[in-house]
């Protein structure tokens, strides 16, 4: 394990995926990851029973973290959670809107006591604007940045097949500390950050928006073609496999063209000249290129795509994807058993990842109450 956040210190009052995920990515780095739960546990812990009895979204997002319960509606509780934040570098939470405020732990509070503090506040809609006191989950998310909207085919809407808008806010909110980090090295101070689901996934539909917006292109659903792109999707081959491949340049459809369809007069036929052109005649294209590769297995496809240039892939299972011999793996600890799950997609120093443990509920409670109050005894006695 790449230890470069070794002697960073993290509290994270967190549940379900979006703070999981940040907190997990600081844990992959060496930090100490202290994740505060309720008595009963993350409720992603019961999300499915899938790997060896436990659940796949808790054993991804909680490796190397120490479990502490907490019922913070206790004042001794509540005591020993201020001491922990106190003697930390980053506290992270993503409770329901309001919450952690009546617990006495807001940013703005912690920020005042311990200036070097780094707060991450991760919710569904933020902390200002119409929609700031709901609840949120992944899939109202993506429902209301048009995602849905954009994800699908013409039969309706569809939902992105994993929790994007959780991860997308994860991933937002590590990076946000990370730099907070790097400016506290600089000015000594921390600094309060805010991530909410809608507002990362609302910056990565700023391509169709800006289409909308300055143009009035209204992307389409496309299933698992490119909307803004053609020829750019999944052809069935003749053995019935499915190939993806993507034309991204003129210089790519001449070769495209010449040496896999081998129809050179159709690089500049009308209608496909270009790429709006071959956009707006995408069903006569797709008849064209269907035909050749109903002529040809998936291994022949694929060889004469790479041979013309052009990008490829399978259009995979998620059983192909576990099989698949490009997927790095990693052996993870946990209650039940190891576990061999797909390795961090950063590498460090072409080092193989060494993941500390997925802790059971409540594994590091009394430690962690004996190291709090050994803390306060001493400072009372040097008071």
């Amino acid at each position: 394990m790449h230890s470069s956040l070794e002697g960073i210190t993290v509290v994270a009052v967190e549940q379900a995926v979006a703070a999981p995920y940040a907190s997990s990515r600081l844990a992959d780095a060496g930090a100490r990851v202290i994740k505060i739960e309720r008595p009963e546990g993350d409720f992603a812990r019961s999300y499915d029973k899938l790997v060896r009895g436990q659940s796949a979204y808790f054993v991804w997002l909680n490796r190397g973290k120490e479990s502490v319960c907490l019922d913070l509606k206790l004042d001794a509780d509540r005591e020993i959670l201020d001491a922990l934040i106190a003697d930390a570098d980053v506290f992270i939470q993503n409770l329901k809107p309001g919450s952690i405020e009546k617990l006495g732990f807001g940013s703005g509070d912690l920020r005042g006591r311990y200036p070097r503090l780094i707060t991450c506040d991760i919710s569904g809609f933020g902390d200002a604007g119409p929609y700031s006191h709901l609840k949120a989950y992944d899939l109202i998310v993506q429902a209301e940045t048009g995602l849905c909207a954009i994800t699908g085919n013409q039969q309706g809407p569809a939902r992105v097949g994993v929790s994007v808008c959780d991860i997308s806010a994860g991933m937002t909110a590590h990076s946000a500390i990370l730099q907070a980090l790097y400016h506290r090295e600089v000015s000594g101070d921390g600094a309060s950050i805010q991530v909410s689901l809608f507002d990362a996934v609302a910056d990565w539909m700023n391509v169709p928006v800006l289409q909308n917006d300055y143009s009035g292109y209204h992307t389409v659903r496309a299933g698992v073609k490119h909307p803004s792109l053609a020829p750019y999707g999944a052809y069935r081959c003749a053995d019935g496999k499915e190939v993806i491949f993507s034309v991204q340049s003129d210089r790519e459809w001449v070769n495209f063209c010449e040496k896999f369809l081998k129809l050179p007069e159709l690089t500049r036929a009308a209608g496909f000249a270009d790429n709006m052109e071959r956009l707006g005649h995408r069903a006569e294209l797709d008849e064209i290129i269907e035909r050749r590769f109903c002529e040809l297995s998936c291994h022949e496809a694929m060889r004469e795509l790479e041979a013309a240039g052009l990008a490829y892939g399978r259009l995979n299972e998620v059983g192909d994807v576990s099989k698949h011999p490009h997927v790095r793996r990693v052996e993870v600890r946990t209650p039940e058993g190891v576990v061999d799950t797909i390795a961090p997609a950063a590498i460090f120093n072409a080092e193989h990842p060494q993941l500390r443990p997925v802790p059971a509920l409540g594994a590091h409670t009394e430690s962690i109450r004996k190291e709090v109050l050994g803390r306060l005894r001493e400072r009372a006695a040097s008071a």
